[in-house]
């Protein structure tokens, strides 16, 4: 007569490691996925470009150049940054509908891994194809008059990575909310269209007209493009007539924020998209 085979014990707990391990297989599937996605990639860099060489120089041809003849392109350079940070991140974030439509999503759920290592593992794989979209972008800033400083090229990374976090999360919160490959296009497009036109990202926002200059102080973006705008000017040799009317910075009732303020305003806000996006991973079925 045969024993009795024990009953199985109780599962081992899910510890750091098991986290870590399980955001590190999220971001190698999209790494893949994006590795065999170049078109993807080289649309969103061509656009940049665009951007920058076709809309900066032709309306730059209408805007005098000052005594230091600061070319237009470098004024608009961090906003085109950050706006191929926030396309590639958004669109990156649409790999969570196409995994639901495709039951893919219901798989990673019901797998043994914590869910808030499964959402955290999909913003930080959205962030970093955001970043090295971004990369490719700062690498032709000598040709947009902004130069090659080390020191600037790794503060304009650092703040190109923050952004990419907050658009990472905004996107996939998006994702997780509307239903349909369509109706996230849509919504993804009514959300991040505002949140770009109006931070100043293509224009300064010293001379906006009162209205309009409220909207984009109570825009995060705002609070990234104006720090990169700093950092660029800082590495330029520009009049103060060209200082003030390129680089006005962000003036709360006659107080101009400090860079490092407006950094920790995005920060504050990545956080509070991040935690939005852990509770809904927690709640989808």
């Amino acid at each position: 007569m045969t024993a009795a085979r024990p009953l199985p014990g109780p599962a081992a707990p899910l510890g750091l490691r098991h986290d870590l391990r399980t955001v590190r297989v999220v971001l190698q599937r999209d790494l893949f996925r994006f590795l065999h996605d170049v078109g993807r990639s080289v649309s969103m860099l061509l656009q940049s470009l665009m951007w920058l060489f076709v809309i900066g120089v032709g309306f730059g041809s209408l805007v005098p150049r000052g005594d230091d003849g600061l070319p237009l392109t470098a004024v608009m350079f961090p906003g085109v940054v950050v706006m191929a940070v926030i396309g590639t991140a958004v669109s990156s974030a649409a790999t969570v509908v196409t995994d639901r439509e495709a039951g893919f999503l219901r798989g990673m759920l019901v797998a043994p891994a914590r869910r808030s290592a499964l959402a955290l593992g999909k913003v930080l794989s959205g962030a970093t194809l955001a970043t090295i979209q971004a990369c490719l972008v700062l690498a032709v800033s000598g040709l947009a008059g902004v130069p090659y400083a080390p020191m600037l090229l790794l503060v304009l990374l650092a703040l190109t990575f923050l952004v990419a976090l907050t658009a990472s999360a905004l996107g996939i919160l998006i994702a997780l909310v509307v239903k349909g490959s369509e109706g996230f296009m849509g919504m993804a497009q009514l959300v991040i269209s505002p949140l770009v036109l109006l931070s100043g990202a293509l224009f300064p926002i010293g001379n906006l007209p009162p209205w309009l200059a409220a909207i984009t102080l109570v825009n995060p973006v705002t609070y990234v493009v104006d720090p990169m705008r700093q950092a660029v000017f800082a590495h330029l040799d520009t009049s103060a007539a060209t200082e003030a009317l390129y680089n006005p910075g962000v003036v709360w009732f006659g107080w101009r924020i400090p860079w490092v303020a407006e950094v920790g305003l995005v920060a504050a806000a990545c956080a509070l998209l991040i935690w939005l996006v852990v509770t809904r991973f927690n709640r989808s079925e």
